[in-house]
């Protein structure tokens, strides 16, 4: 019987436990209408400045699903990439992001199976002052692609690899 990886007809591979990437999204109002376009969010927290600057957030804020956004993009595209789906997510919204924040998301590999293309990711977004908002886990799984048409040319993803703690 021969052992057989389960990421070997996945376009990128197996990542390495440890493998990080970022991504990082200056949000703005118009962030905000193409969420509530897509969902139909209109929460006052989001829209009306005179109400969202009376309430605790003293403010406007972003919905939860622009927040999180930023790790869908980093798992489809960068790590694990190509081909990645979210099987599960554990996310605690710990601090809410301001319209003109940037945000960056952060995910790292902490367990990979071989025999089928699931990883388990720690999950961050912080804000640009270094505050995290949204922390957490996910699972992803990889499915297998081929290329129909050629990549676009463009520049490497920042995936940096740390050292397991």
């Amino acid at each position: 019987m021969t052992h057989s990886n389960g990421w070997s007809r996945t376009l990128r591979g197996m990542p390495r436990e440890g493998a990080a990437a970022e991504r990082s999204k200056t949000i703005g109002q118009q962030d905000i209408a193409l969420f509530t376009e897509l969902t139909g969010d209109r929460n006052p927290l989001h829209f009306d400045g005179g109400m969202a600057r009376e309430s605790l957030f003293g403010g406007l804020i972003v919905q939860g699903g622009v927040t999180s956004g930023i790790l869908n993009a980093l798992v489809a595209e960068d790590l694990p990439g190509t081909g990645s789906v979210f099987l599960g997510v554990e996310w605690q919204f710990v601090k809410a992001v301001y319209v003109g924040d940037t945000i960056t998301g952060r995910v790292e590999v902490t367990h990979v199976r071989q025999d089928k293309p699931i990883c388990k990711l720690t999950t961050v977004v912080r804000n640009h002052k270094g505050e995290t908002c949204l922390r957490g886990t996910a699972t992803t799984y990889t499915a297998a692609l081929r290329r129909s048409v050629p990549e676009p040319v463009s520049s490497p993803p920042a995936v940096h690899t740390a050292s397991p703690s």
